[in-house]
């Protein structure tokens, strides 16, 4: 169904750079709780490799995104229920098309028919990788969510998505401007000019011409990233988080609000192997009011208090 001009949705998404940290089972808890307060349609992304609907308990539906890329079938007629009321879901196919093949025109009909679905949250869940179509399907969001794992790798791969992330964000807005490839020439020449991270790529960038500057403090005030930090075993764990945050503050100079941590359970495997939702499961567990949190602090764009 396609929503009525006056409901507007809330779009969040989740990436990261890292396979293996728990980007579905984090979208689908969240999914759960928040359709507890309205209407969720959730949108399996990961093309190549869906399996978000093994967190709801459900069999992969037949009616899947590579109808809408293939067929041409309206992105609201593939919506599934997912057997959890308000919650409806869309599903990429394992092993038919991936992220690097859908083409502009296909990316940006799909980002319009998404914006029209009829629902109060909007949640999609990507593959990983940088991509370029992933970055943007990201960017399309309202919440974007990079979720981590208390690991070096993973973390290593969160700085390389973010500064893709905020590369992609800044060279399109200049672009739109008509600044084509300043921001490549700029990264380009980095050393000739004394720049050694994105935050200084930015300052270069501002000091332009005053034009410069105002796009990029106008476009990119809102420019910010929510922090999850999955699989946490130890206080430690959890005030890695922070330090991540700060990092991602410190040299790329945005916005990164660390929403939230998800302890570790065992019985999240156990679940999506028995095909029962975690959240269903265990409501009262430890994990389950983790993202109780995490749902409130993403909304209201809180973040989680930390101390050593």
């Amino acid at each position: 169904m396609v929503k009525g001009p006056e409901r507007k949705s809330i779009i969040m998404a989740v990436g990261g750079g890292k396979g293996g940290v728990g980007k579905s089972f984090v979208m689908a808890s969240l999914g759960m709780s928040l359709a507890r307060q309205g209407r969720v349609v959730m949108i399996d992304g990961d093309l190549g490799g869906a399996n978000l609907h093994n967190f709801l308990g459900i069999s992969r539906p037949t009616s899947t995104l590579t109808d809408f890329f293939e067929r041409k079938v309206p992105l609201a007629d593939l919506v599934v229920d997912s057997g959890i009321s308000n919650l409806g879901l869309l599903t990429g196919m394992v092993g038919t098309i991936g992220a690097e093949t859908i083409k502009h025109a296909q990316k940006q009909k799909l980002f319009n028919q998404i914006r029209k679905l009829d629902a109060d949250y909007i949640l999609i869940d990507l593959g990983a990788g940088t991509h370029f179509n992933t970055i943007d399907t990201l960017l399309i969001a309202d919440k974007m969510i990079i979720v981590i794992t208390p690991e070096i790798v993973s973390i290593e791969n969160m700085y390389n998505f973010l500064r893709n992330l905020y590369f992609r964000r800044l060279g399109g807005v200049l672009t739109d401007h008509g600044y084509r490839d300043l921001v490549v020439n700029t990264w380009h020449d980095r050393d000739a000019l004394g720049i050694s991270n994105f935050r200084e790529l930015v300052d270069c960038l501002k000091a332009v011409s005053p034009e410069v500057r105002l796009i990029i403090e106008e476009e990119l005030r809102d420019f910010a990233v929510n922090l999850v930090l999955n699989k946490a075993r130890t206080n430690q764990d959890i005030v890695t988080g922070n330090s991540v945050k700060s990092i991602c503050v410190k040299f790329f100079g945005v916005n990164a609000l660390y929403s939230g941590y998800v302890e570790h359970d065992d019985l999240v495997s156990r679940s999506a192997n028995h095909r029962t939702p975690y959240l269903s499961a265990y409501p009262n567990s430890r994990c389950s009011r983790g993202i109780e949190r995490l749902t409130v602090n993403i909304l209201s764009g809180q973040q989680v208090k930390v101390t050593r």
